[in-house]
């Protein structure tokens, strides 16, 4: 079994949900987005999906003797490696966090590992840093995560284009670790497919003017341009500068560029055009749907991996039968994986009480979690077409 508590502790765990209100613990859990910068427009609904998982345990009172669970935010910023790890130091050693969903952005969740959460022994799980190089990178078991690496989505781009015949294109990217490591990873999979890339070059972000970077990429050519970028930044200047000059007029966009902006910022202008972000069509998405409601957006990118990142935690925590991350940290692969009850979204409750009682969870969540490796998503991907100026589904993979 992968969790066996003794009869006292599965007792003390299956108190009433009354009982525990008046006698459990706080646990703080840090949520650490970028509610500033090149992704802003993406990070309420994730903070909100955390948050939703953290009020159902809470609710429920039926962790760890009835803990409520208090989320405290704190600013990425995505792209400031500093304010970053300020952030993280500030909620580990003044708030007093015993887990982080996050961070967000592949750049700032490598420092926020390297920097703060080694030296403080803190779990962090992110719902959205892909860059495969943190598949490698030292953790000492505390870092997992909710979406697949980018060297799985470089496959993906590959097929999607190829499907289209769709066989030379040009590719632009954010110049930090998840841009280039998406560009390097789509590289290799597409000319090992047979494709061509034109020119595969970055670009910086917060620029007023992307016309020569532009005048390279047209000047190289290709049938589409792959723009790795943020919709909130330096990617939407790339965007409005290629149907400015006529370059190009349909792109593929990766996951930092879809989101509701990318449709304000470009309507039909774009129609025709790509593009793929983690997601799935699974039981669990459904079921994460209906149970947000109206609250916020379900289907924006990286929401619903986000509430899984918070549920594994607790679910973790609950195996341990203690919030202190050196325990639970080797408890999280376990409740994420076979075997044990499927558990799906708003079912969190019935989670904590089968660990408590010396059962197997295998949490299904909202994105069909499988953890493999050293703790990372397998992976599936929603892909998307725009038409009629609107971010549709073609298809999940």
């Amino acid at each position: 079994m992968k969790t066996l508590l003794t009869a006292t502790a599965a007792s003390a765990l299956m108190a009433t949900g009354a009982f525990a209100a008046g006698h459990g613990e706080e646990i703080k859990i840090g949520v650490i987005l970028g509610f500033t910068g090149p992704i802003e427009s993406l990070t309420p609904s994730m903070a909100a999906g955390a948050e939703l998982a953290m009020q159902e345990v809470t609710d429920s009172g039926a962790l760890l003797g009835g803990a409520k669970v208090t989320p405290v935010r704190g600013d990425s910023t995505c792209i400031d490696a500093g304010a970053a790890t300020a952030v993280a130091e500030r909620q580990i050693t003044g708030d007093g966090v015993k887990g982080i969903v996050g961070a967000d952005c592949s750049g700032v969740t490598g420092a926020i590992l390297a920097n703060v959460a080694l030296a403080n022994g803190v779990v962090m799980v992110s719902p959205s840093a892909t860059s495969p190089a943190l598949s490698t990178a030292e953790d000492n078991g505390l870092f997992f995560r909710t979406a697949p690496s980018d060297a799985r989505q470089g496959v993906v781009m590959t097929e999607v284009l190829m499907e289209q015949g769709i066989k030379e294109v040009a590719v632009t990217y954010t110049n930090n670790d998840y841009g280039k490591g998406l560009a390097d990873s789509f590289q290799a999979a597409f000319e090992a497919a047979g494709g061509t890339v034109t020119i595969n070059t970055a670009h910086e972000d917060g620029k007023a003017d992307y016309s020569a970077e532009i005048g390279a990429l047209a000047s190289a050519g290709g049938d589409r341009l792959v723009v790795a970028g943020y919709v909130d930044q330096g990617g939407s200047g790339i965007v409005r500068a290629a149907l400015d000059s006529g370059a190009f007029d349909t792109f593929h966009f990766p996951d930092g560029m879809i989101s509701s902006a990318l449709e304000a910022n470009f309507g039909d202008e774009i129609d025709g055009s790509t593009g793929q972000h983690p997601g799935t069509d699974s039981p669990g998405v459904a079921r994460f749907t209906e149970l947000v409601g109206d609250a916020f957006d379900a289907t924006s990118p990286f929401t619903p991996e986000s509430y899984d990142a918070a549920a594994l935690i607790m679910m973790a925590m609950q195996a341990a039968g203690s919030s202190d991350p050196a325990e639970y940290k080797d408890h999280i692969m376990d409740v994420a994986n076979a075997p044990g009850e499927l558990i799906y979204p708003g079912e969190l409750a019935k989670a904590l009480e089968i660990i408590a009682g010396g059962g197997d969870v295998d949490y299904v969540g909202a994105t069909a979690v499988e953890l493999i490796g050293g703790g990372e998503s397998a992976g599936n991907y929603r892909e998307i077409v725009i038409e009629g100026g609107e971010i549709t589904t073609a298809k999940f993979r």
